[in-house]
């Protein structure tokens, strides 16, 4: 019978560590007893993330750092990943947040809590200034690079679909931006399609003169946000309340025009989740 009981004891003794070890990895208690939220970011996309002087910076990292100043609640741990274990991370609780030039899309808010906009992301049409591309409707027949599951993949995608006799030339690629409009000033594409703030930065820093931008029409402004995972609601709530106060304090538009060349920052009646 003590035998028994020593067993069953033990067998409780494990089913509470084990509850207690899955209820732990999803939230990380530091020393001062604030719950330390795990940032994914990419770090190499200025300029939203990117590292200066060893140091990560850029409008979101920055923006970030500023929501969780003087927070009693939470404290702020930033990670560098790739883009897909963005995701991933999420997906598996090792990142609660993530910010890296994110836009809305209908698969990722079925997985994904969004914040509001932390910004707005004009797109523009990148290409050699030489081109015979003049437009949007002129990409046909012609090639880009594009990363897996991006907006502008599905985009592009999307238009193959409809233009089945004059497709663009999808090149599927890891590369980050800067390499991709490095090639693309090199001849190896014909065009890119990306977001203002980020093409200006890097034809400005790489010194890519050859390169022109191309603004692109939207019935809607395009906005970028920080997106959490699905058990991160009263961390949504918090970050929400702050970007509010952000706008209103004007600390985002001093941001924005610091780190992305311009007032791309959104407006407080643009403040709600997307729809």
């Amino acid at each position: 019978m003590i035998k028994g009981k020593k067993v069953a004891f033990l067998s409780i003794t494990a089913l509470v560590a084990l509850v207690l070890v899955a209820c732990g990895h999803n939230k990380t208690t530091g020393t001062n007893g604030k719950e330390t939220i795990t940032f994914a970011t990419v770090g190499t996309t200025a300029p939203f993330s990117y590292e200066k002087s060893g140091h990560l910076t850029g409008y979101d990292v920055e923006v970030a750092k500023a929501i969780f100043k003087g927070s009693d609640k939470y404290q702020v741990n930033f990670k560098k990943t790739e883009w897909s274990s963005i995701f991933t991370g999420l997906d598996s609780s090792k990142y609660q947040m993530a910010g890296n030039n994110i836009s809305y899309t209908k698969e990722r808010a079925s997985k994904y809590l969004f914040s509001y906009p932390t910004g707005t992301t004009p797109s523009v049409l990148v290409v050699p200034k030489d081109s015979d591309i003049k437009s949007y409707a002129d990409i046909k027949n012609h090639s880009t690079q594009v990363v897996q599951g991006t907006t502008t993949a599905a985009q592009l995608e999307d238009f193959n679909k409809k233009n089945s006799s004059a497709q663009v030339k999808l090149k599927y690629t890891n590369e980050n931006i800067t390499q991709m409009l490095s090639n693309l000033s090199e001849g190896k594409a014909d065009f890119k399609i990306f977001d203002a703030p980020t093409v200006n930065a890097i034809i400005k820093n790489q010194g890519l003169d050859n390169l022109k931008t191309i603004p692109l029409e939207s019935k809607e402004q395009p906005y970028i946000y920080f997106i959490f995972s699905q058990d991160q609601k009263d961390l949504q709530s918090f970050v929400n309340r702050r970007l509010k106060a952000l706008e209103k304090d004007g600390t985002l538009t001093k941001l924005a025009k610091a780190h992305l060349g311009g007032d791309y920052a959104p407006k407080v009646k643009q403040l709600n989740l997307p729809k």
